[in-house]
């Protein structure tokens, strides 16, 4: 099972990070090996720094289709990652380490991808740390839609059932530290919660 992932999705995410806006998706992988659903996640024990970006989840079926969306965390060594980017290196250390893919619990979606980032549906992401709110934001915000990734996806990638897609993250990402706890959620239009994940940094 693949777990892709899209960069730079919100304009503002990447303005905070001093990154051009692309004009078309674009892609990194993450072994399997990265996913965890722990409510422990143990950022002293990478040899370098965690940051956290809070994203929607979905998983695809073969064709393309989207069976289920779940809140999730893309964990990032954001220093790994700076220094390989600016040699021109791929940035694998700085993304695909134990636990960098972190999923909330999983709802069937069955309203197709549009619905997603319609303003009329768009489903919102929220992130809180300590207490405090780090990250928030509509999906309708999204300068690359999930819809918009797929159509990519599927004109090139070895998509399979249960792939996941981890769609790209909002403004206000921050370095983890020991003893953090985390509480995300994906929320429908409607106020009603989808799909949540609590944890607590070791």
């Amino acid at each position: 099972m693949a777990v892709w992932c899209t960069i730079r999705t919100f304009a503002a995410h990447a303005k905070e990070l001093g990154n051009e806006q692309p004009p078309e998706p674009i892609f990194f992988v993450k072994p399997d090996g990265c996913k965890t659903e722990s409510d422990i996640l143990h950022v002293s024990k990478h040899p370098g720094e965690v940051h956290l970006e809070t994203e929607c989840v979905v998983r695809l079926t073969q064709h393309g289709d989207i069976d289920a969306v779940a809140i999730g965390l893309d964990l990032t060594d954001r220093a790994a990652q700076s220094l390989l980017r600016a040699d021109g290196l791929p940035w694998a250390k700085g993304k695909t380490f134990r636990q960098a893919a972190v999923l909330g619990t999983f709802y069937p979606w069955r309203h197709g991808l549009e619905a997603l980032t319609n303003e009329a549906t768009a489903l919102r992401i929220e992130c809180d740390v300590n207490g405090e709110r780090w990250q928030e934001a509509s999906l309708s915000e999204m300068s690359i839609t999930p819809a918009d990734q797929v159509a990519s996806l599927m004109a090139w990638a070895p998509v399979s059932n249960g792939d996941l897609l981890y769609t790209g993250t909002p403004q206000g990402v921050a370095q983890l530290k020991p003893g953090d706890v985390i509480e995300a959620r994906l929320v429908a239009h409607d106020g009603e919660l989808l799909s949540t994940y609590s944890g607590r940094c070791s």
